[in-house]
């Protein structure tokens, strides 16, 4: 089993650091979701797919993150709150290039 740490801030404000399996596919939305990080039914409520942009998060640290999928793109350009570092955490799988992640969570929509 391989976990990398990564810090979350969560809706609220509140640092998590977390570690995260890197050997169960799993995506960073999975993840806050593993540790509830977010009160239930208000992240990843299209189950990972890219069709809400609840997961959306701002990526704080320097890693490379894979391009963009244009379902992502055409997500992002729709929701509220983004910034030019947001991101969708369910297209974020963990890899072991992504140890030391730092992200905050995007305010839940209105």
């Amino acid at each position: 089993m391989s976990d990398i740490k990564i810090k979350i801030t969560d809706r609220d404000g509140v640092l998590h650091e977390v570690d995260a399996p890197t050997d169960m596919n799993m995506n960073l939305m999975e993840v806050v979701r593993s540790y509830e990080l977010a009160p239930e039914g208000t992240i990843g409520i299209c189950g990972g797919m890219a069709m809400c942009a609840s997961c959306q998060c701002y990526v704080k640290s320097e890693h490379q993150l894979p391009e963009k999928s244009d379902d992502e793109e055409a997500m992002l350009a729709e929701a509220f709150f983004v910034e030019d570092n947001s991101r969708l955490g369910c297209q974020i799988h963990m890899t072991d290039d992504l140890d030391g992640l730092e992200v905050q969570l995007a305010p839940e929509e209105a």
